[in-house]
C-alpha cells in the first residue's frame, strides 16, 4: 500500500506501507522521493546527500482509512512526509543523529502520548543491508524516525547521541514505536 502525496512542490513524497508479517510483526512505513534530489550538505560532509526515512509501528496500530482520520494514528505518516520535505524546503541536511522538535516548545505528536521530538538513527530492527542502497549514481541512506521525550532530546543535545544510545540499550528501546514507553532520561531524585 502507498500513501500518495497529492500536491508536490520541490519533491514528490510517497509513504509506502509494509504490513505486519509473521517474520516482522509490526508495520513499516518508508518514504520515497526524498532522495530524488540531493540535500544541501556542508563541505566537510560527503556521501550523505541522499536519504529516505522509515518508522515502525506496533502491529495493533490502526492504519485503516478510518483510523487515519484520528491524529493519534496519523501523526507518523504526517511526520514522515514533513521530514522528507524538510531538507528540500529549507535547503539543509537531515541525517544520523538529527533531532527535530514538534514546535517550539515541543508539543506532543498526539493526544495519546508525551513523545514530542523526532530523532533520526539507523535501524535496529532490520539488518545492516537496510541502512543504505547503493545505486550507480548515488547512495541512499535510510534513517529510522525515533520519537523522543523532551528530556531525551535534552540529553542528546547535552551529551550527544551516544549517551542516548546507552539509555536506549539499558531500557530496550528500538525502532518500533511505543507511545507509552519509559522516558529513558527522566530524572529520578535529581540524578539520571
Amino acid at each position: 500500500m502507498v500513501f500518495h502525496e497529492l500536491i508536490s512542490d520541490k519533491v514528490h513524497i510517497d509513504v509506502h506501507w509494509v504490513k505486519p508479517s509473521k517474520e516482522r510483526p509490526f508495520h513499516t512505513l518508508i518514504t520515497s522521493g526524498m532522495s530524488d534530489k540531493p540535500m544541501n550538505t556542508p563541505e566537510d560532509v560527503e556521501g550523505n546527500e541522499y536519504a529516505e526515512l522509515s518508522i515502525c509501528l506496533p502491529q495493533d496500530w490502526d492504519l485503516s482509512e478510518e483510523g487515519q482520520k484520528d491524529e493519534n494514528n496519523y501523526w507518523p505518516i504526517r511526520w514522515l512526509n514533513y521530514l522528507a520535505r524538510f531538507p528540500h524546503g529549507y535547503d539543509t541536511l537531515l541525517c544520523f543523529g538529527h533531532i527535530i522538535p514538534n514546535g517550539n516548545p515541543a508539543e506532543p505528536f498526539a493526544d495519546n502520548t508525551a513523545l514530542n521530538t523526532a530523532l533520526l538513527l539507523p535501524t535496529t530492527v532490520f539488518d545492516d543491508s537496510f541502512r543504505e542502497l547503493k545505486l550507480d549514481s548515488k547512495t541512499i541512506h535510510f534513517y529510522s524516525l525515533i520519537p523522543l521525550y523532551s528530556e531525551e532530546a535534552s540529553l542528546k543535545l547535552r551529551k550527544g547521541v551516544e549517551a542516548l544510545y546507552d539509555k536506549f540499550d539499558q531500557n530496550g528501546v528500538n525502532d518500533i514505536v511505543d507511545i507509552k514507553r519509559k522516558n529513558t532520561a527522566k530524572k529520578k531524585f535529581g540524578f539520571f
